[in-house]
């Protein structure tokens, strides 16, 4: 494989060639020719209405060849082309930044992609605006869910930055889910605690599953929470042009960013000491109703990235944490946070004013910790240890002890006797749910066991299928009840 200079050096040259790439008769492989033909697709689309499509998303765009290679790709169908000096473009990309390593690059690869002299003329030809999009599933799913805010919110302003330095308009794109885990929590309160240099009166954001059933199925709460949105959008922008900070923390100076590095750091280390144990996944796999969301004829894309067997590397994000919520263990909204305070405290007396500071000041540190204590305040580890009762010898213990250090470490910063001593209304909603939920996590546990001891050697007998029905049904009933799928 090339190396990145020399794919840039190459992509550079055939993207200023009038020339198609691909010979008549050629034939791509399957891959190549699927986004191909998507791209085809795109461009009759756009023929017939050019607002029809906004731009083409670089999902895992880890360099600058990677979007210079999707350019390339749409070039081949006429989606763009440069005429002597000037590009003629139909259809713009947007970059994806998805793993902590790629939020951490971001800044940089934008700065490397601005300053290339082809994608100059990209953003000449589109008014110097970029669309940026950020996930929030994969970061979570790969660093932890400390790990991924912290994460996130510094990319944001970092890559504002850079746009900035290099006087382009941009939009954020938000790629948040309807769980904790995948961004969720409340959209106005995320917004008011974006990055100050990032609120520049333009956002998008995604919303799926049955967040869109909760927010927009009725008229009134449809207004409502588009009333919600517009008014912190608004105020957030109106706040960084005039810098007004309401009396607020609106981000940590030198040292707080340090200490919350600390705290990224040491949450991540425990994360993946988690997932990263050869048992782990094996363990997972097999207590999890896992094997039979990835059968649910209900997602918009495969339960994993590539073909062949699943494995964590594979799983997609969405049945990764849809499979923690059924055994409401919620492991993606908390795990990780209580080792990387507890880090923190112990080496820094001073620590613990400074974070009881940001949480009654800062909107994007109370925002993280609330949505992390309303996650775990939905968990139920008792019933979590009746699906570990299937492998005694796994993990139940390691997810007891970190929640508990979560558990204390949120009542130390916010200052509650318990969690959710801040809505009462949603923690007595939790605690009057439970009773009715755990009876079918108690059904749902019988049929895997039953599954496990009689189906898995003949999974297309009758018995099988029936017995996979009834835990298809169980976690509906499950999902109903937790308000979430993943």
């Amino acid at each position: 494989m090339l190396a990145e200079s020399r794919r840039v050096e190459l992509l550079e040259r055939e993207l200023r060639n009038p020339r198609p790439l691909l010979a008549e008769g050629y034939r791509p492989s399957p891959d190549t020719a699927a986004v191909l033909d998507t791209l085809g697709v795109a461009a009759e689309a756009l023929q017939r209405d050019g607002n029809s499509i906004g731009s083409y998303v670089v999902s895992m765009t880890h360099s600058v060849s990677d979007v210079l290679a999707t350019l390339l790709l749409m070039k081949e169908r006429g989606l763009w082309c440069i005429d002597g000096e000037d590009l003629h473009a139909g259809l713009h990309v947007a970059p994806l930044f998805e793993t902590i390593d790629d939020l951490e690059r971001g800044p940089h690869l934008l700065r490397t992609l601005y300053e290339n002299p082809v994608y100059a003329k990209v953003l000449q030809s589109n008014g110097r605006f970029q669309e940026l999009m950020l996930g929030y599933s994969d970061s979570d799913k790969d660093g932890g869910y400390w790990m991924s805010n912290w994460a996130l919110y510094q990319a944001q302003g970092r890559m504002a930055a850079a746009c900035q330095e290099h006087q382009v308009d941009f939009r954020l794109f938000h790629g948040r889910g309807g769980t904790v885990g995948r961004g969720g929590g409340r959209a106005n309160r995320a917004i008011r605690a974006a990055p100050r240099n990032s609120c520049n009166g333009r956002l998008r954001f995604t919303e799926q599953g049955e967040v869109i059933t909760f927010r927009y199925a009725l008229p009134a709460i449809a207004r409502r929470h588009l009333e919600q949105i517009v008014n912190a959008v608004v105020l957030a922008t109106a706040e960084a042009q005039s810098d007004c900070r309401n009396s607020e923390v609106t981000g940590p100076d030198e040292s707080g960013a340090r200490r919350l590095d600390h705290v990224a750091s040491a949450s991540m280390a425990a994360y993946r000491e988690l997932i990263d144990a050869p048992e782990f996944w094996p363990w997972y796999a097999s207590i999890s109703p896992i094997e039979h969301i990835s059968r649910l004829p209900i997602a918009s894309r495969p339960v994993a990235r590539h073909g062949g067997a699943v494995d964590f590397d594979s799983l997609r994000a969405i049945p990764w944490v849809f499979a923690w919520t059924q055994m409401r263990y919620t492991v993606p909204g908390w795990y990780g946070l209580g080792s990387g305070f507890e880090s923190l405290l112990e080496g820094d007396p001073d620590a613990l004013a400074v974070l009881q500071e940001w949480y009654r000041n800062w909107p994007f540190f109370r925002a993280v910790i609330n949505n992390a204590q309303h996650e775990m305040a939905r968990a139920r580890l008792a019933v979590g240890r009746l699906y570990a009762s299937a492998k005694p010898d796994g993990f139940d213990t390691v997810l007891q002890e970190e929640f508990e250090r979560a558990r204390k470490v949120i009542l130390l910063i916010t200052e509650q006797e318990a969690l959710l001593d801040d809505n009462p209304v949603i923690q007595r909603s939790i605690r009057r749910r439970n009773p009715y939920t755990d009876v079918l996590n108690v059904l749902q546990v019988e049929l895997l066991e039953r599954y496990g001891a009689c189906c898995t050697a003949a999974p297309d007998s009758e018995e099988a299928k029936s017995v996979r029905r009834a835990i298809f049904v169980s976690i509906n009933g499950i999902a109903a009840a937790m308000q979430s799928t993943g």
